[in-house]
């Protein structure tokens, strides 16, 4: 998660682009990358907000970053004691703060470890609890499936499964439901049921295949907190904490996980009106926000789940709209991967293996 690395590794010029600071935040693990021009002097940050809303505004990673950088953020001065400096990141709410010496240039990044030791929590101890739907036969994935269950597929020398619980616990995350059916049994030999992860396991024994969303009707304890659910198939290293932020910011009902899909068309497209051509985009692309199989629910979209059958997310979904309730989209630009597919499998372990064991 958070560590210690060279500052200088989250600083990018001008003309550099959002995916440039994507790699530059997770690389640096500063939580911000600084925007400078060719003297050292600061034009502006961005952050992981300022990237999810330019997603939204129908922006590119490709896109420069000076359309979307803050170009008046909170800037510190190299004299500033470290209380000083503590009392900025705190009352401001930032993990990470650029430090600029008498002459206006940059002179490093401070991060909230380098002044406490350790990272701020990721704030998702604040959900009630996490479910992973691992009760899937992943048929895509067979033979490998016939005899191991999906979420028991090794990434990194890990099952998908104990990465995900791991990385759910060191988020802070305390109490988690397994939603099984396929195979259960191998699932629940490997992980138990004690806190050896440092949370506590319950399981969701599925009578027969309930969807996405069926199982949990079985949760059978009264929920006064936000619910995170996580397909048993995911490998991401968006930090679960964020959507809880953004989840309640939006004053939302349930918060989508959503990723950017796009497709490029390699021919000419035709736009008419009847018979006659009125415009002709050559090899145009398209973008489209695609579920990303993560979700943040409040308690009461629990209550529109039947008690019996199968359900998947996206007819909960339509529930939790058709109740007038809200639904908000959470754009994930961090690393994300679903796994259907032995060629998914083959790019979620070259994906771990160039950026170690971290991620869900």
């Amino acid at each position: 998660m958070a560590g210690t690395a060279d500052p200088t590794l989250c600083v990018l010029g001008i003309e550099a682009s959002l995916r440039d600071a994507v790699n530059a935040i997770e690389r640096s693990k500063m939580t911000i990358a600084v925007v400078v021009d060719l003297d050292n002097r600061i034009l502006g940050t961005v952050s992981n907000g300022d990237i999810r809303r330019a997603i939204l505004r129908g922006l590119t990673l490709q896109e420069c970053v000076d359309k979307v950088m803050n170009r008046t953020p909170v800037i510190a001065s190299e004299a500033t004691p470290d209380v000083g400096l503590r009392e900025l990141i705190d009352w401001h709410e930032l993990e990470a703060i650029p430090v600029v010496g008498k002459d206006g240039r940059l002179r490093r990044v401070v991060h909230i470890t380098d002044l406490t030791g350790h990272r701020r929590a990721d704030g998702a101890e604040g959900f009630s609890a996490a479910v992973i739907m691992a009760g899937g036969r992943g048929k895509r994935l067979y033979p490998m499936t016939e005899y191991v269950p999906k979420p028991m597929l090794e990434v990194g020398g890990t099952p998908l499964i104990e990465r995900q619980i791991r990385y759910l616990a060191s988020a802070g995350v305390r109490q988690v439901y397994v939603a099984v059916n396929y195979l259960s049994d191998v699932i629940e030999q490997h992980l138990g049921s004690d806190e050896r992860y440092g949370l506590k396991i319950d399981y969701l024994r599925e009578p027969t295949e309930l969807g996405t969303a069926g199982a949990l009707s079985l949760i059978d304890r009264e929920l006064r907190e936000p619910m995170l659910v996580v397909n048993g198939h995911v490998v991401t290293t968006s930090e679960f904490g964020n959507f809880l932020r953004y989840h309640n910011s939006h004053h939302a009902d349930n918060t989508m996980g959503a990723i950017t899909y796009h497709i490029n068309i390699p021919f000419g497209v035709l736009r008419i009106e009847g018979a006659d051509v009125r415009v002709v985009e050559e090899k145009p692309s398209q973008r489209f926000l695609c579920n990303a199989g993560i979700y943040v629910l409040e308690p009461a979209v629990l209550g529109l789940i039947p008690r019996q059958g199968a359900l998947d997310m996206t007819d909960l979904v339509k529930l939790v709209l058709q109740d007038g309730k809200r639904v908000v989209v959470f754009p994930i630009h961090e690393h994300w991967t679903d796994i259907g597919t032995p060629a998914d499998l083959e790019r979620a372990r070259a994906m771990v293996a160039s950026w170690g064991t971290s991620g869900s």
